[in-house]
């Protein structure tokens, strides 16, 4: 019985965010489309900068008390931001890619650039939190029409 009732409930919430979605999707601005080209955009162009900056790289690994860890680090906050800024660009598993940076974003606001403050000369903390809620609004409202995702919903039975 008591696994009978937590299908029920889990189908309720699985309906709940299905509708959430479907919601979302169909009245959804199409200059948001935009706004989520430039979100990709700018997070990837964030991490071909990343890996550009050799000598920041450099410092923050031999700075780390684990050297080993902060080369994984930083190979995988690079990785995900080069590949999570194409998916979200092309709208293509929004959601999965954002929840990718979400983390990320997370981690330099608390860790790199809240330390440094608002008006220090070389602080991102304003882009980091406008980047961090843009992320969580296409979260939860998802790619838009004008994306490989909503492509994809509309052709799924389309064999061309």
């Amino acid at each position: 019985m008591m696994n009978f009732s937590i299908f029920c409930i889990k189908f309720k919430a699985m309906n709940y965010v299905q509708r959430i979605d479907n919601w979302s999707e169909s009245h959804q601005a199409k200059w948001l489309a935009f706004l989520r080209i430039a979100l990709g955009l700018t997070i990837f162009i964030k991490g071909l900068l990343f890996i550009m900056n050799r000598d920041a790289l450099l410092t923050m690994i031999t700075n780390s008390a684990v050297e080993l860890y902060a080369v994984v680090l930083v190979h995988l906050v690079a990785s995900a931001h080069l590949l999570g800024g194409i998916l979200i660009t092309m709208g293509l598993v929004t959601r999965l890619a954002i929840l990718f940076q979400i983390p990320i974003l997370a981690g330099a606001i608390l860790f790199i650039n809240a330390p440094k403050g608002f008006y220090s000369i070389e602080s991102e903390l304003s882009l980091s939190i406008v980047v961090l809620a843009l992320l969580i609004f296409f979260l939860i409202f998802g790619s838009g029409k004008f994306s490989v995702d909503e492509w994809m919903k509309v052709n799924k039975g389309n064999d061309h």
